[in-house]
């Protein structure tokens, strides 16, 4: 439902949209002062319910979610087909794309350029007939409460507008960090945006941090690097689509990210990457769904970067209008892919390989020099004497660490069922809630070998990494514990979110770290007069040890490793230590 404030923004247009043209009422601020400023946020509720107003059959203007300083997230469902809901959008069949803006409120220039490019695709301006092929959703600002937090220098390296946001929400979250753990309520907002409208591609709208070169803009597309075989190369197509257009309208786009191999050393190249799920362009390949990250260059002045940005959601427009219906097609195909992926390979991170290759790259004259400030070597560039880079790309990108899918899914013990499942529930992954209690079930675990947490707090957050294997036992689980089938369209995230290993899975992000912490141990005294006992009782344990003593140096000088080798053999050892609670089965519930 549509709260209060955008119930009086309607109020105050009624009689603005008689006595001006559409195409002033729904200018924006930038617009109005040549893209030197942006508005506040009041200005997106304003044009929100100012754009149904003036198009009451083709927009629809609707809250779908609060963040925590009580600020209402805004999306706009924009289409001539009459569907303006997600039921309606499904029940024809019907692609839908959605665009957000203002993840980091500082790089806005995807608010301004989502509202220009909306309302000349309305005036049939831009991408002629677009709109009677699909719905656009477009989401101008995600981090409200950031874009409130509104001052100069925000972004001391980026140019323009003269005010703007902050990159972090209220509660310091950095939202294209937060995707498969959710933390922040405007990504659990989001994530129920993109599970009831199912969206074929989720556009993220940026600007760059970095040096200082030519090209205006980088368009990096998944799945191409990662994600169903199949979709990769319609990932290709939109990105070399997108980027040809970019190309066409005077632009020099890239399909990787601009930012040095070694920082600020332009001689060290470019690497491009498979992001991990914790981005959007790692995560929507995990749904089998596209993704495309759109970042302008911020040394460029704010009303080139927001024509870029308006160029490239009119392309989008246009090639979902052209193909949409065909990567529908695909995309239900590799849902069905992947609810067949029991026992087959996943991999759970990539690489970029070192195969590089020289590439001319348009960027200044610089000059590199120690600071006699900072005592650091650092480079500066004349902007005014453009040159030609000769410097290494590496673009090959290859799967890294595989596993293999569980042959019917995983099972969630009943102490972390409750927090687990709403973590899956706010996917969109289906499970089901065993019935009765499951007595030495043949199942799989994954006991650690080694672990390393985290040295510091990130996104309030202690990382873990842990290595390991999975192995068969026994174990019981009580009636309530969870099974999480394999056998489902969001497979590959289900993996993402459960294998310990993943760089991003729940393990990686802390969840689990409780079972990584000893909390029982024996008096030194007390192990001293066990390890005594179990060496006078068992020759060939005596045997192990002394091997053990003679091999690894570390473990010969440590008091505390000699002692747990025999606390281990000991019946008081705790069992669960480094026993990740998430199980692996075959069997299907």
């Amino acid at each position: 439902m549509i709260r209060s404030a955008i119930l009086l923004a309607f109020a105050a247009t009624s009689t603005l949209a008689a006595a001006a043209p559409a195409a002033t009422s729904l200018s924006t601020i930038a617009e109005r002062s040549g893209f030197q400023n942006t508005g506040r946020y009041d200005e997106v509720v304003d044009l929100c319910a100012r754009f149904q107003k003036a198009y009451p059959k083709q927009v629809r203007c609707f809250e779908f979610g609060r963040t925590p300083e009580g600020r209402p997230m805004l999306a706009l469902a924009v289409s001539r087909t009459g569907a303006l809901t997600a039921e309606q959008a499904k029940k024809r069949g019907l692609p839908v794309m959605l665009v957000q803006g203002g993840i980091h409120a500082g790089e806005i220039d995807g608010k301004d350029a989502g509202f220009l490019a909306l309302r000349e695709a309305l005036e049939n301006k831009a991408a002629p007939g677009a709109l009677d092929k699909q719905v656009l959703l477009f989401v101008p600002v995600f981090n409200v409460d950031g874009h409130e937090r509104f001052g100069k220098w925000n972004r001391p390296n980026q140019r323009g507008p003269v005010e703007m946001g902050w990159r972090t929400t209220a509660q310091n979250y950095n939202l294209n960090r937060d995707y498969v753990k959710a933390d922040a309520p405007e990504m659990q907002s989001m994530l129920a945006l993109v599970n009831a409208w199912d969206p074929l591609a989720y556009i993220d709208l940026h600007v760059t941090d970095g040096a200082k070169f030519q090209p205006d803009v980088s368009i990096q597309v998944e799945p191409v690097h990662g994600g169903d075989e199949e979709l990769k190369r319609a990932g290709a197509a939109l990105q070399t689509a997108v980027m040809a257009d970019l190309k066409a309208q005077g632009s020099d786009p890239k399909p990787y990210y601009i930012s040095f191999a070694a920082d600020d050393d332009p001689t060290s190249g470019f690497v491009d990457s498979m992001a991990t799920p914790r981005f959007s362009t790692g995560y929507f390949p995990m749904r089998n769904r596209f993704a495309m990250l759109v970042e302008t260059h911020s040394w460029k002045d704010y009303p080139t970067r927001v024509r870029i940005t308006r160029n490239t959601i009119v392309s989008l427009l246009s090639q979902v209008a052209a193909h949409g219906k065909e990567w529908q097609k695909m995309t239900q195909e590799a849902d069905a892919r992947a609810t067949a992926m029991a026992g087959a390979d996943f991999p759970i991170s990539y690489r970029t390989t070192f195969n590089a290759k020289t590439i001319e790259f348009p960027g200044y004259e610089y000059t590199r020099g120690y600071s006699e400030v900072s005592g650091g070597l650092m480079t500066h560039y004349d902007e005014s004497k453009p040159q030609m880079w000769s410097v290494p790309l590496r673009d090959e990108v290859v799967p890294d660490l595989k596993i293999a899918a569980p042959k019917g899914g995983y099972l969630v013990p009943l102490a972390d069922a409750a927090r687990i499942g709403a973590k899956l529930k706010q996917h969109g992954i289906a499970f089901k809630v065993l019935a009765s209690d499951q007595m030495a079930a043949e199942v799989e675990t994954f006991r650690a070998t080694k672990t390393k947490f985290g040295a510091q707090s990130f996104e309030g957050h202690q990382s873990l990494a842990v290595e390991g294997d999975w192995g068969r036992e026994r174990r019981s689980l009580a009636k309530g514990a969870l099974f999480v089938p394999i056998a489902q369209p969001k497979a590959r995230l289900v993996m993402t979110m459960l294998e310990p290993r993943g760089a991003d899975s729940l393990l990686a992000w802390g969840e689990f770290n409780n079972a990584f912490e000893r909390k029982e141990y024996m008096e030194e005294y007390v192990a001293e007069d066990v390890a005594r006992a179990q060496l006078e009782a068992d020759p060939a344990l005596r045997e192990e040890f002394q091997k053990k003593l003679d091999s690894d140096a570390e473990f010969n000088k440590s008091q505390a490793k000699r002692l747990e080798f025999f606390a281990r053999r000991h019946a008081s050892w705790d069992e669960r230590y480094n026993l990740y609670p998430v199980m692996r089965t075959a069997q299907k519930f």
